[in-house]
């Protein structure tokens, strides 16, 4: 393993720009000081100009393997992870089978052992008949539990409430859900069928997937975690009335009850879906210019923690579908930070504030070890990006398997220049290096 010395960045960290040197070595941040002698490297990089972010932390991806490997696999997904950016993830149990066994779950960790150029985990499945095999998940070693309170997806509804206030009384670990109450958004699909029969049109999708279904189900969740002391991480937020269910009076280390914002209901609005169609179908529903204002402004004032992706991509031929089957879903790893740079370019977000929710607070949320910092001892995962080089995202250079994007002919403002993983650099202007693999993420069980 190359020694990797990056000289005149500009380091975004626990609150603070200042121009440092970063000597990784063996895998690890070895030296971070004003000044570090070049013969200390293999390799010297001039970041003059440039600034150097921790890499980011995906908590909610659907890389799709095993089962669905035509539309996306842990390798090519974590390809274009890197190349925006992003140098660890926690993927979804809703692959083919669904990761409901501890064994199927280690089949995940074993592929991602081979193929993942990002560091990784895996969250275990809940169903309404699995609590035995969730409760044997080691929380060193696995994110937490994800339960689906809303989604057709095979047998991972969990929708008995038995089973919620099992899983919410008995797992020690972080429960993640996924929040829309079902039975408000069959009646909103039957009243949808009954006005336009199987041709439904795309803006109705966030009136089907309502804010009424979502409130619903997170308010049951925040309430169940209360109830039993449960820690509780609900996914991606797309309503301001959501919003008000979280806390920002404490700091993050005593959340028990955290939340999720991701970039495309960030970016998006449903003055959108006359453009882009069922490209940008997500569940939850991308809603209203006023729900993305309420909750960029609730990501701003720590009601809402972290921000993450919901990467979850489909074919072309599967997306331009009908409303009905055209599936939920959209490939954004490879952008999202460029998104999140554009944000700052508009005066949205200060650099700080992107590197607390994309990589310090959701390290501080999960527990995980040594990463998520730009410290001397911690792994070396880091990105060098350019916010003066423009970057169009066109056919050609769009990683994920599936070739396509919800933000193809748009220009970033600002690009990733390289980004390295566990101190090997695996992007570089525009190319994936093929050096060294990803690690499995390892979590405290001792509290922070």
């Amino acid at each position: 393993m190359k020694t990797i010395l990056i000289v005149n960045a500009n380091i975004v960290n626990e609150g603070r720009i200042q121009q440092l040197d970063v000597l990784m070595k063996n895998g690890r941040f070895e030296k971070i000081a004003s000044s570090i002698n070049a013969e200390e490297a293999d390799e010297v990089i001039d970041a003059k100009g440039k600034y150097l972010l921790p890499g980011l932390i995906d908590d909610q991806v659907h890389f799709r393997e095993p089962g669905l490997t035509h539309k996306a696999n842990i390798y090519t997904e974590s390809r274009a992870a890197v190349a925006g950016g992003i140098t660890s993830f926690m993927e979804m149990p809703n692959t083919v089978p669904n990761a409901l066994t501890q064994e199927l779950l280690e089949d995940k960790y074993q592929i991602a052992a081979k193929n993942s150029i990002a560091n990784y985990s895996f969250f275990m499945g809940a169903s309404n008949d699995n609590i035995e095999e969730v409760l044997k998940t080691d929380p060193r070693k696995v994110c937490g539990v994800k339960v689906f309170m809303g989604s057709s997806t095979g047998n991972m509804l969990v929708d008995n409430e038995d089973t919620l206030n099992n899983i919410f009384s008995k797992v020690p670990m972080l429960i993640a859900t996924h929040c829309e109450d079902e039975a408000t958004i069959r009646a909103n699909t039957a009243a949808a069928k009954a006005k336009y029969g199987e041709d439904v049109p795309i803006e109705m999708h966030p009136i089907i997937r309502s804010e009424e279904a979502c409130y619903l189900s997170s308010s049951l969740a925040v309430k169940l975690a209360k109830e039993h002391g449960s820690r509780l991480h609900v996914l991606h937020i797309s309503t301001g009335k959501e919003t008000e269910l979280f806390d920002n009076s404490i700091p993050l280390e005593k959340k028990k009850i955290t939340a999720e914002a991701c970039v495309h209901h960030l970016w998006f609005s449903d003055e959108d879906y006359r453009e882009k169609g069922t490209l940008i179908k997500w569940n939850p529903a991308v809603k209203t210019a006023s729900d993305r204002a309420t909750i960029f402004q609730a990501l701003l004032d720590d009601k809402i923690d972290v921000l993450a992706t919901d990467h979850a991509p489909h074919t072309l031929e599967e997306k331009q579908n009908k409303y009905f089957s055209a599936p939920s879903g959209g490939p954004l790893v490879q952008h999202n930070l460029m998104a999140l740079l554009d944000f700052h370019k508009q005066g949205k977000i200060s650099l700080e504030k992107i590197v607390e929710k994309a990589s310090h607070n959701v390290a501080t949320l999960f527990r995980i070890e040594e990463r998520g910092y730009i410290r001397e001892g911690y792994h070396a995962d880091c990105v060098l990006v350019d916010l003066e080089k423009e970057y169009t995202v066109t056919k050609n250079n769009i990683l994920a398997k599936c070739g396509w994007s919800p933000f193809e002919g748009h220009t970033f403002p600002s690009s990733v220049h390289s980004t390295f993983v566990n101190g090997n650099k695996v992007y570089e202007n525009g190319g994936v290096i093929e050096a060294g693999v990803g690690e499995r993420m390892l979590f405290k069980t001792n509290g922070i």
